[in-house]
């Protein structure tokens, strides 16, 4: 039997909830709608079952035999259909107590330590896995279903804006980074030429400073000689501190390494930005966990704007 288009969850719902409040005004409090959207859902559906459900005493709908046995078979279909939604969003990795949040390694710094209070703050009940990487792939592991929202630099990737929602959240300039005990000429900005016979240490490619560390270089006209390529930008600080190497930096490190990093702005031939955002698939823009995210991303890059000279 084809089931008419009258039929729907919503009313069956609705009738449900008549049912068990015996009136059209109980009803509609309970459900927070109007007393004519009670009388208009139970009159379709009486329509689309094709048979009588109620009859008038005065100004009272009665339920007859009928209504009962619907009752029944609605409150099975309901609860299945509830079900079902519930296993279907599990299995899409949707609105679960559980949210899997991919981030570079600098943003653990500040950035992502506020996000995740805020997002506490919120959704107490929410646990967060955090996981680590480049560039290249986080977005990758996203494509993939790993993970429900990263944090990145969309300028130094390709996002197909058609399926991933982007939210900004910052711009970060790059410096030139050396060691507190290298003769570093702070009075001009750098240009590197002139450290064409300085050793470098760079992050390995698919990086966030990868693809602009190669650019800077070839504006300069010169091949780096890099000591060693790394796969995170706590080991290459960590280089830096101890004199092995100069480096391109992003300057949401300067805070934490003032004192044992020296930060340099690029001449302006080399100078770059990241744009620093939070992204995520647009199909599951309506998933409340991912909604908080945004919600929180949002506050997040308010504060940065209304206090410019934030280290992010």
């Amino acid at each position: 039997m084809k089931i008419d288009a009258e039929i729907t969850f919503r009313k069956l719902e609705i009738f449900i909830a008549f049912m068990e409040k015996g009136n059209i005004a109980r009803t509609a409090e309970t459900l927070g709608i109007s007393g004519v959207s009670v009388h208009r859902a139970l009159h379709t559906l009486e329509e689309g079952v094709r048979c009588p459900l109620f009859i008038h005493k005065g100004r009272n709908l009665v339920p007859l035999p009928s209504a009962y046995t619907l009752l029944e078979h609605s409150q099975e279909a309901v609860a299945l259909m509830a079900r079902g939604i519930e296993e279907t969003r599990q299995a899409a990795g949707v609105g679960q107590g559980r949210l899997r949040i991919g981030t570079l390694y600098s943003l653990t710094l500040e950035t992502v330590p506020r996000l995740i209070m805020g997002m506490k703050l919120r959704r107490p009940e929410l646990e967060m896995d955090l996981t680590m990487g480049s560039n290249q792939m986080l977005l990758n592991m996203l494509e993939d279903g790993v993970l429900d929202a990263i944090l990145i630099s969309i300028s130094e990737s390709e996002i197909d804006r058609n399926r991933l929602e982007v939210l900004p959240l910052f711009q970060d300039d790059i410096f030139l980074a050396a060691s507190s005990t290298f003769p570093l000429d702070t009075s001009k900005l750098a240009d590197l030429r002139d450290y064409h016979s300085e050793k470098f240490v760079s992050l390995a490619e698919g990086f966030a400073t990868y693809n602009g560390f190669q650019e800077a270089f070839h504006i300069a006209g010169f091949e780096p000689e890099i000591v060693t390529r790394v796969n995170d930008i706590f080991s290459m600080i960590s280089l830096v501190q101890a004199g092995v190497g100069l480096a391109l930096m992003p300057g949401r490190m300067k805070k934490v390494y003032e004192n044992s990093v020296q930060l340099l702005k690029l001449a302006e031939p080399y100078q770059m930005q990241q744009s620093i955002a939070i992204v995520f698939a647009r199909n599951r823009e309506l998933d409340p966990n991912l909604l908080a995210l945004a919600a929180e991303g949002r506050m997040y890059a308010r504060s940065i704007i209304d206090t410019p000279n934030a280290v992010l």
